[in-house]
């Protein structure tokens, strides 16, 4: 039983250790207007584990902090999707 329970405090120890704050850039389409760039904005902070967005009408990039073991790209690429603007990691 001890060794089963220490088993388990090691795999989530482990997945804890992997888990972290990640940056990553993405390509938006679709904004045509400075309006755009909140509405971007708006919708990825809504992500949960999303820690700061900061979205940029010159070059149509998003560069997006957050938790990478709350959420991941695909829920961030669909939020933007989902708010009219699709989005891809720009690299």
């Amino acid at each position: 039983m001890i060794r089963l329970l220490a088993f388990g405090f090691g795999l989530l120890a482990s997945s804890m250790a992997f888990a972290g704050e990640r940056t990553v850039t993405l390509a938006v389409e679709n904004m045509y207007c400075a309006a755009c760039p909140i509405i971007v904005r708006e919708s990825l902070e809504r992500v949960p584990g999303v820690i700061k967005a900061e979205v940029f009408y010159r070059g149509g990039t998003a560069v997006v902090i957050y938790d990478d073991s709350k959420t991941d790209m695909t829920a961030l690429t669909a939020a933007t999707a989902n708010a009219g603007y699709p989005s891809a990691p720009k690299g």
